[in-house]
């Protein structure tokens, strides 16, 4: 479905095309500064903020994939909320990036063995786990935002996620009942025909029975209004995206291709094992690798959103890129922090 106030950009698609990977790396890079400039050159979107919902566990070896050192398994990851507002076309519209349904999401094949093998003492083993720091509808309240209020729902890539609660269905009321869900196309269609390498990271039923006019499905790299834009940034799943907003703080790019700071400047990280790894290797980012479904493209994108996103004001060594779920400290998992984080993020103001 198509909607006439977004506009698509045409700088990288045809730098994907190029038969060698180190002229699509390089072609990649080139016109990702030259987005870069563009976006801090333009308008700021109205109002940017970050909630922190859910701590989960996450193996390290997909996290940091191949690189981290030190025989801990299991790191912690925190999935955060992106509150966004921007004018398009002159008007307001407030999208929601990565909002989960923590309790649905469970569900999730992965999460929903790792729960299970706790046996009578899962409760506590999911406090322990899993500790829920917000929701998604207690977030919003706090905000002063009303679920009317909404009008787009994204996520970078489907992996753990439920919509049926957001945007309905044919026998249950949507808790946004004016949101749409933005998506790239091949992530709705992947979604829909899973195999294998996929099937244990995808939530089963998360997307049936909605209605196809909740779905604005996206051909590719598309500006949303003034200050935000949703870039493919594809090789986690077939159909990544990052979203891409102008702040006060500079551009601010956000998927879960990388899962820490640290993935994006490797040859600057303190985590065991990890800028050893990028010094042998010659490995300019560190994937996130739990599906590998194209490790190139995915190497490739990673770059873009640094490249983009550009060095972080608060720490030099490291870009602007907010993983939507990022590693994060935590006692029950010892020997692995993030050398740099950003927190939660507010910018500009809300308009209720």
């Amino acid at each position: 479905m198509a909607n006439d106030t977004f506009s698509p950009i045409r700088d990288f698609a045809p730098a994907r095309t190029l038969p060698h990977p180190s002229d699509r790396l390089s072609e990649i890079r080139k016109k990702a500064r030259i987005f870069r400039e563009r976006m801090l050159n333009g308008p700021s979107a109205v109002f940017y903020k970050t909630v922190d919902l859910v701590r989960v566990p996450y193996p390290t070896k997909y996290g940091l994939l191949n690189a981290f050192s030190l025989p801990v398994p299991m790191m912690h990851i925190l999935n955060r909320l992106y509150v966004v507002q921007f004018k398009s076309k002159g008007k307001l519209k407030t999208l929601l990036f990565s909002p989960s349904d923590i309790e649905a999401n469970g569900e999730t094949p992965f999460f929903k063995r790792l729960s299970g093998s706790f046996g009578p003492l899962e409760p506590i083993g999911k406090k322990f786990l899993a500790p829920i720091l917000s929701t998604v509808e207690d977030a919003l309240k706090a905000i002063g935002l009303k679920p009317e209020q909404i009008d787009y729902i994204s996520y970078d890539h489907l992996h753990t996620q439920d919509l049926r609660k957001w945007l309905g269905t044919s026998n249950r009321p949507a808790y946004f009942p004016n949101a749409k869900l933005l998506i790239m196309e091949q992530e709705w269609i992947s979604t829909g025909g899973l195999i294998g390498p996929q099937l244990d990271w995808y939530c089963p039923q998360g997307i049936e029975g909605i209605s196809p006019k909740k779905i604005v499905m996206l051909k590719g790299d598309t500006m949303l209004g003034d200050g935000v834009a949703l870039i493919a940034t594809p090789g986690h799943t077939e159909g990544n995206h990052s979203l891409v907003v102008r702040t006060e703080e500079g551009v601010l790019v956000s998927s879960e291709n990388g899962v820490s700071a640290d993935n994006y400047a490797p040859l600057s990280s303190r985590i065991p094992g990890v800028r050893k790894y990028a010094k042998n290797t010659e490995m300019e980012v560190v994937l996130n690798g739990n599906t590998l479904e194209g490790a190139l493209n995915q190497y490739i994108s990673m770059v873009q959103e640094k490249e983009i996103a550009g060095p972080s004001k608060r720490n030099p060594e490291f870009f602007n890129v907010v993983p939507s779920s990022e590693l994060t400290h935590y006692w029950g998992f010892p020997g692995i922090s993030p050398t740099f984080t950003f927190g939660p993020l507010e910018f500009g103001k809300v308009v209720v």
